[in-house]
């Protein structure tokens, strides 16, 4: 038996199957930038990242001398209990780079879910207002009120329910779904003639660009729409820049794109390169509104999370991250156009920096999903060697998230063994 499958057998016995795995028989030993190798020592090009977390790559030496320098330091006392310099001065540096011109605060926690979270308490304490509104199709994590918020049923909700009330769902424009933005801004206004008054509503939270769901960006003018709409019914706007935040857009948040200023912002994944670290970053009048005590967490802002934060946004700056999330995105579009060409199946390509994605459709119409092909492909590329992650509401788009530190060697690489992948499972 291979010590893949001698791990699986363990971990069926051990870990429960709500825990679901995308290569459940793929167990990592190492892993170095864009590259892992597991344990019988089989190489794959990582185009996941651990799920937008590794923007910087694995194991980046800076992250890791930071984080050897810290637990020198201390590893844990609590920030609750003493203060320590990194939590500060990471929040400084995210108040400092935060979209627009009011001042900033930040409050840091250990997991994206925590972050909605006390992203919807603060809102609720600030506006004096129960109600949230969210978008179809969105993730926002899978404790109750993030479950609350997510658009999609299977797998998330099944099975959990009642959620908490008052938050509301209306639909995320995708134009290539036939949803346009006029549709998504008609729907709110409906909401708000039939379901909610817009004074009971604390705030309306999206994604700039749908992480689980799809890989969908909103446009300037959307976002601009939501903006005055918030304004002019003193409800705030949460951009969740959890899976979209630090340089894989573009910019070092996606909310850069539209000139829209955020009231609060929650963000995790690729903020520590790795390491366990949540914030909410939002208007500091905002942040304040919470009594002391209301807000924190026993790990919340780890030193040895902060410490590799502190890191992760000197490596952007100084390797230019943010252009290079443009130059691999151009670079993966410009390859999967060509496959989209021929591969009447690939029904569209879209990016917004390096969050890149294709739709897998039936006879090239949008309105037929090919779940089933894109299972296929992401196990036939896993046989190749390259890691590939699906999402989706109908299960049937190809995120591509790999490290934005990629070699352009290994890009390549990757990108050869999903086209020959795609030729694999074409029907």
């Amino acid at each position: 038996m291979s010590r893949n499958e001698a791990l699986r057998l363990r971990r069926e016995a051990a870990v429960p199957r709500g825990v679901g795995t995308s290569h459940a028989g793929v167990f990592a030993a190492r892993a170095l930038n864009a590259e892992i190798w597991d344990v019988e020592g089989r190489r794959y090009i990582d185009f996941a990242s651990g799920i937008a977390v590794t923007n910087t790559g694995h194991n980046h030496p800076e992250v890791v001398a930071a984080v050897r320098a810290q637990l020198d330091q201390f590893s844990h006392v609590c920030f609750q209990v003493n203060g320590y310099e990194p939590y500060v001065a990471l929040a400084e540096q995210l108040n400092a780079r935060a979209p627009g011109a009011t001042p900033k605060k930040t409050i840091f926690l250990t997991t994206g879910a925590e972050a909605v979270e006390n992203s919807v308490k603060i809102a609720r304490a600030y506006t004096g207002r129960s109600g949230v509104i969210a978008f179809t199709g969105g993730f926002h994590g899978r404790t109750m009120m993030a479950m609350a918020l997510t658009g999609k049923v299977a797998p998330y909700k099944l099975g959990f329910g009642p959620f908490p009330g008052d938050v509301w769902h209306i639909p995320f424009p995708a134009p290539y779904l036939g949803v346009s933005e006029a549709d998504s801004l008609a729907a709110l206004d409906r909401l708000f003639k039939a379901d909610v008054e817009p004074a009971r509503v604390a705030a309306i939270m999206l994604e700039p660009v749908q992480g689980e769901g799809g890989f969908y960006p909103v446009t300037a003018s959307f976002m601009m729409a939501l903006r005055t709409i918030c304004d002019t019914h003193g409800i705030l706007l949460i951009v969740d820049e959890i899976q979209s935040g630090f340089a894989r857009t573009g910019k070092l948040f996606a909310a850069e794109h539209f000139g829209v200023e955020p009231d609060l912002m929650p963000i995790a994944k690729s903020l520590a390169g790795g390491f366990p670290l949540s914030a909410v970053v939002g208007k500091a009048h905002i942040m304040d509104a919470p009594a002391p005590g209301g807000l924190g967490g026993t790990y919340g802002g780890s030193p040895i999370g902060c410490a590799a934060g502190l890191a992760v946004l000197d490596i952007i700056d100084r390797e230019g991250l943010c252009a290079r999330a443009d130059v691999i995105g151009a670079h993966m579009v410009a390859r999967l156009q060509r496959i989209a060409q021929r591969d009447a199946g690939v029904g569209e390509v879209r990016t917004l920096g390096a969050m890149t994605a294709i739709e897998l459709v039936q006879h090239g119409d949008p309105s037929v999903a090919d779940p089933q092909r894109t299972a296929a492909l992401v196990a036939a590329a896993r046989e190749a060697g390259l890691i590939l992650l699906s999402c989706g509401v109908r299960g049937n788009v190809i995120r591509f998230l790999a490290p934005l530190t990629i070699p352009m060697d290994h890009l390549d690489e990757g990108l050869d063994i999903l086209d020959a992948a795609l030729e694999k499972t074409a029907s």
